[in-house]
């Protein structure tokens, strides 16, 4: 570990330390799992995972979180979040992502206060202040902490750190709510979230890192996968059984996106203005667009 690293592992314990006790949004992530790691190294019985489910959250992710909670010896509890029965977080508009964290944290902060806890944290990063995020509103909102990015940590810094300390998850694919698999003004349904998740679930089982299954409508799917696992799927027994499995979950057209994965790649038919005015809906002008 690099000196820079050392000093802001040790800024994180410490901001860690004046919270005292704290409740984590924990979804299996490389970013929340570390927070949980050293959270619970930190603070022992005084850390509460709280792993949110519902049909946004892929079956495979909640499966690992529960497994990674269990082996750090954290006390972990789930809530069901019934984002999916928001009428407005089934519209898909730009700023989805606001309804779906209000429901989380609004969930995690009942869950505190029962407790007797005083802090709510969640896994956000230096990087995410460069993105189009505008769950941050809901996480203002709700007063939730984010010791991470308060530690200045960055993606590289996470992931450095996650494998100095022995996660597994340190070299993990990001990850993101099924939800974001969905053209925006498409509606989502508790269906068609089940439908990308069993898609998703065989990219997992056949090893690729980096994926998403996009749902462009009942009947196209678009596949994405990290640039160099392209060719992977130039296999033919392996491409077969792809399209086998899609077609047999209802797809009809089985489609390969040539660039690759990237995230996000749904907010590339938003405009600057498009995401200004979202989040001028939402309350959150100050967050920053790009």
């Amino acid at each position: 570990m690099n000196s820079e690293l050392q000093t802001k592992y040790l800024h994180l314990q410490t901001i860690l330390k004046k919270l005292g006790s704290v409740v984590i949004g924990y979804s299996g992530g490389v970013d929340s799992t570390l927070l949980l790691k050293v959270a619970v190294d930190t603070l022992g019985d005084n850390v509460l995972a709280v792993i949110g489910k519902s049909e946004t959250y892929p079956t495979r992710e909640y499966e690992e979180a529960v497994r990674m909670a269990l082996e750090f010896g954290a006390r972990y509890e789930e809530v069901q979040t019934e984002e999916t029965d928001n009428l407005k977080f089934k519209e898909n508009p730009a700023n989805r992502c606001y309804f779906c964290k209000t429901e989380l944290f609004s969930k995690l902060k009942v869950i505190a206060q029962e407790r007797g806890i005083k802090w709510i944290a969640d896994g956000t990063i230096t990087d995410d202040l460069g993105d189009f995020r505008p769950g941050m509103k809901a996480k203002q909102e709700q007063n939730v902490r984010s010791p991470l990015l308060e530690a200045n940590m960055s993606k590289a810094d996470v992931r450095a750190l996650s494998k100095h300390l022995g996660l597994p998850t340190w070299e993990k694919g990001s990850f993101a709510c099924l939800s974001s698999r969905f053209p925006y003004g498409m509606p989502i349904t508790k269906e068609a979230l089940k439908k990308v998740d069993a898609a998703e679930t065989l990219f997992r089982d056949l090893g690729f890192r980096s994926f998403r299954v996009r749902y462009h409508d009942d009947k196209t799917a678009r596949i994405e996968v990290g640039k160099d696992e392209l060719g992977r799927l130039f296999d033919e027994e392996l491409r077969t059984a792809i399209v086998s499995h899609l077609k047999n979950l209802g797809f009809t057209y089985v489609t390969l996106d040539l660039q690759g994965y990237r995230t996000g790649s749904m907010n590339e038919v938003l405009s600057r203005e498009d995401k200004y005015q979202s989040l001028k809906i939402t309350g959150g002008d100050s967050i920053k667009t790009v």
